[in-house]
């Protein structure tokens, strides 16, 4: 995180995970936020959590002004997030301003809005909670009951001029019509207000992103630039700071065993203790099999295993397993492997990632699988999803977690790309799996594309499967093509002028 300066404003954190990474320490302290965003962007969500948050870690009193909702119904829309409103009320940390309208049966509103008598109940709220946060949700509904518009402004300077005489920080919420247009409603709430924050909840496909952006902090650096966040039960909103990963992590030249012997070998010794592994082959190559390898591998050593599978179902994985003579069953019962099957669309691929990181964090594992990264691909967009690879790859660097990805290539022979979103150069080490086409029949091939820091096996060798598991074979001799998938064989005096060429150079 960024070190403040000596003259830079004080922050106040936000207990929102992650985004006072990238606001540099939280919101700055005694001044307005406005938070805008469309219809289902989390504005409430995210001030309600800032509120909570200076409850539970900071021992601080809220007050939570409200212009539109029922009481109740905020009460009971975010209970869910685990937090007890009722309770901090009979404590008296929590206090609601009610100003939402009272509407008669023909839709007038009883009496005219006096904002005087507004911000004298928040003083006194903030005075009996002890405040030091305070809401206000939303101004949308004020402006429309305060009549002119030009007289907008200078309402607007007198609320937020009242509310930091008071010493509290303060979020006020407002809406957007659209997620790429104007900013506000009334295109005047951006210019009064200290600071801003964008809440975006753009559809991406056929799913929905969520984004946040903080547009502006006056006297206070922040990063630039949209972060992914996702709203998990329980917990609330987590933020995705991918500019905040740094290249820090520690580097081993220990080497563990791949599961394979023969891999071992073609990999100079098998895998080194913090890398990352991606497989990358058609589908029936042997993707999961060298993933059950690998697992299996951890586990005759004694490891801690995770296997995150979004492809297969757990009695499908541990049939297969143990037709390959390993035993996922009682190692998952001993408690040294842990299997997490679910479809990728289940959940966001921001949900997926916190949910990973957080499965990760309480299981600990030495070794770590995901099959397939492909089946996670499907459910993004290649930014989305290229994000998601480079927070993930980075959090498991950091905890130095031996890792295997695999990942579908796009077609059947293989092709020229190892993923259609080209994250290899995030990985350690490549190993691509192919179809061999060898007189009307199809084979299997293997072969070590690239390991840093070590040297490595060149040749595309024999990959064979039987009821024992993954046997490599000999080099593939006297054909060319097969990276290209389109394998063809070549004459012998061809193979031997080619291998000249290699070995000698040009003359």
């Amino acid at each position: 995180m960024k070190q403040p300066s000596a003259n830079e404003i004080e922050k106040q954190s936000t207990g929102i995970p992650g985004f006072d990474l990238i606001a540099y320490g939280g919101l700055p302290k005694g001044r307005t936020t406005l938070l805008v965003g469309t219809a289902g962007s989390a504005k409430t969500i995210f001030s309600v959590q800032f509120l909570a948050a200076g409850i539970e870690q900071f021992g601080q009193g809220a007050v939570f002004v409200t212009f539109e909702e029922m009481l109740d119904d905020i009460r009971h829309n975010v209970a869910g997030f685990g937090w007890n409103i009722e309770r901090w009320e009979a404590e008296g940390n929590w206090a609601f301003v009610d100003a939402a309208p009272r509407p008669l049966d023909d839709g007038e509103i009883v009496g005219a809005f006096d904002l005087g008598a507004l911000l004298a109940r928040i003083e006194h709220a903030v005075r009996t909670t002890n405040a030091k946060r305070v809401v206000l949700d939303s101004l949308g509904a004020v402006f429309i009951r305060l009549g002119e518009a030009s007289t907008l402004r200078n309402e607007l300077l007198r609320i937020s001029a009242a509310l930091k005489v008071m010493g509290v920080t303060t979020i006020m919420t407002a809406e957007r019509e659209s997620d790429e247009g104007p900013l506000t409603r009334q295109g005047i709430e951006e210019f009064v207000a200290d600071n801003v924050v964008i809440l975006r909840n753009v559809k991406d496909g056929e799913r929905r992103r969520r984004t946040c952006e903080i547009l502006k902090f006056r006297g206070a650096f922040h990063q630039k630039g949209e972060f992914p966040f996702a709203i998990l039960p329980g917990s609330g909103i987590q933020v995705i700071p991918l500019s905040a990963i740094e290249l820090r992590q520690s580097s081993s030249e220990l080497r563990i065993p791949s599961g394979s012997a023969d891999l071992d070998e073609m990999c100079g010794g098998g895998f080194f203790r913090d890398s990352i592994v991606l497989v990358s082959g058609a589908t029936g190559t042997g993707k999961t099999l060298m993933c059950t390898h690998f697992l299996n591998g951890g586990l005759l050593a004694g490891e801690r295993c995770l296997l995150f599978a979004f492809e297969e179902s757990r009695q499908q994985l541990f049939r297969n397993a143990s037709g390959w003579g390993v035993d996922f069953k009682t190692a998952e019962e001993s408690g040294r492997l842990r299997v997490v099957c679910d479809y990728p669309e289940v959940a966001s691929i921001e949900d997926h990632m916190i949910t990973i990181k957080q499965i990760i964090e309480d299981f600990k594992p030495d070794r770590l699988a995901i099959d397939s990264l492909s089946a996670i691909e499907r459910i993004s967009s290649d930014r989305g999803f290229r994000e998601f690879v480079i927070g993930l790859t980075s959090f498991i660097k950091h905890g130095e977690i031996a890792t295997l990805f695999t990942s579908n290539t796009p077609t059947l022979m293989g092709g020229s790309s190892v993923t259609e979103t080209h994250i290899s150069s995030i990985t350690d080490s490549i190993i691509l799996l192919r179809y061999v086409e060898t007189f009307g029949e199809i084979s299997r091939g293997v072969m070590v594309l690239k390991m840093r820091g070590s040297f490595h096996d060149k040749e595309i060798r024999e990959f064979n499967i039987d009821g024992k598991g993954m046997h490599i074979g000999r080099p593939f001799r006297n054909m060319t093509g097969i990276l290209a998938g389109n394998p063809h064989h070549v004459t012998t005096s061809e193979a031997d002028r080619l291998e000249g060429l290699f070995t000698e150079g040009p003359r």
